[in-house]
């Protein structure tokens, strides 16, 4: 079978003892980055006085998982396997899905251990008394994906969670600030390592603080929703509207995400 292993964010301590008896059954063990994998196991091993037995590594990334995913078999699930990413829940804003996947489609039996995650410990700790929330992972780089998923980030209204690196957060605390300098954020950061530090202020005071500042380690943003007013728009509302075919097609394909000559040919028949 498949055994999906979560791993500690930042304190060894929380690795749990369901994801310790999963490594020391693992007769192949795919990972992230194998060093990463070997190091966490090297200080399990000197911590927990353990002998970890497998000695079959293979990198399972998602540079690779393609390629990797051809050419397994059902019956290579006769043994063991786990899989595990640098850091947190496989899946989560990491490699690992496609395994799953893989798994469902050939009847192989998975099961996923319950482990660190920043997203949960975050909302935690985050103070904000929502019950909902919404995981963006991290934001494009640059560019107009990343314009829009901010926008759509910023007009969420439920409660939305970002990850950031370092030399990025100061960019998107400055983005945020241009939207709504007044919205209430909620940053962690290196949650459960010995620096982890918590902020919670409006987006334009927390650009202030940190934009004279050495900005270090990972970072999870999360952003007070907006008000709901009214109710939400639906692709049904527009289609019922008297208006041009042209002008309607790009309303709807703002709502779509199809291309506005797809829907104008289709009003047009």
């Amino acid at each position: 079978m498949l055994t999906l292993v979560p791993t500690p964010i930042g304190n060894l301590e929380d690795i749990s003892k369901r994801a310790i008896t999963a490594l020391l059954d693992a007769e192949l063990i795919f990972c992230e980055d194998t060093r990463v994998t070997k190091k966490l196991l090297q200080l399990l091993s000197q911590r927990e006085n353990l002998q970890f037995n497998c000695s079959d590594f293979k990198s399972f990334h998602s540079h690779n998982e393609k390629q990797i995913l051809k050419t397994l078999t059902s019956e290579d699930f006769e043994k063991n396997i786990v899989y595990v990413s640098d850091a947190g829940m496989p899946c989560v804003s990491d490699p690992g899905a496609s395994l799953v996947e893989f798994c469902i489609q050939n009847n192989i039996v998975y099961d996923v251990i319950p482990g660190a995650n920043a997203v949960l410990t975050a909302f935690a700790m985050s103070g904000f008394e929502q019950t909902e929330f919404t995981f963006y992972g991290f934001l494009a780089h640059k560019g107009k994906e990343r314009h829009q998923k901010l926008s759509q980030v910023m007009q969420s209204s439920i409660l939305p969670i970002l990850y950031e690196s370092p030399h990025r957060l100061l960019k998107t605390l400055e983005e945020i600030k241009n939207i709504d300098e007044n919205r209430t954020l909620f940053l962690a950061k290196e949650l459960t390592k010995l620096h982890q530090k918590i902020y919670k202020d409006t987006a334009s005071n927390l650009f202030e603080q940190f934009k004279n500042e050495n900005i270090k380690g990972e970072w999870v943003i999360i952003i007070e929703p907006t008000k709901t007013k009214g109710e939400n728009l639906e692709l049904s509302d527009i289609e019922e509207l008297d208006l041009a075919p042209k002008i309607k097609a790009k309303l709807i394909a703002k709502l779509t995400g199809k291309s506005v000559k797809e829907i104008y040919n289709q009003l047009s028949q």
